[in-house]
């Protein structure tokens, strides 16, 4: 791909992140934060050091961003700060032994809570869809 064509994709790219919706940003952030942890899994399993090591310092960044973007207003924003607060220290423990069991119980814990938020954001599509059909019938 010459410079124009990945010019012209990055724009693309952009552009659709620009027009997500805050929960469609949340969890493309999940995702991305589960793929981390996958790949790290993965990577801890042939020994490739230096690839877990990156995939769990990716997740840590990840994860500090979710929780600086908290706004603490709402009592599920600090229950959510403590559960990244756990993640962080957990994930740098699995860093530090290298330690797979705990990798699988964060990774588990991170697909439990991007499930949870794929299926909030389901009911609000639902609930935004429904209104606007009311609205509609007026």
């Amino acid at each position: 791909m010459d410079i124009k064509g990945f010019q012209g994709y990055q724009g693309y790219k952009e552009q659709g992140i620009n027009e997500m919706s805050q929960g469609e940003l949340l969890l493309l952030l999940y995702d991305e934060l589960v793929k981390r942890l996958l790949r790290a899994g993965l990577a801890l399993d042939k020994a490739d050091y230096p690839l877990f090591e990156a995939s769990v310092d990716r997740s840590l960044e990840i994860i500090r961003y979710l929780d600086d973007t908290l706004d603490m207003q709402y009592p599920i924003s600090r229950s959510l700060n403590r559960l990244y607060d756990y993640f962080g220290f957990e994930l740098n423990r699995v860093k530090a032994g290298r330690n797979k069991t705990e990798l699988d119980r964060v990774k588990t814990m991170v697909g439990e809570l991007r499930d949870s938020f794929r299926e909030a954001e389901k009911n609000s599509e639902r609930e935004i869809a429904s209104a606007g059909a009311e609205g509609w019938a007026e």
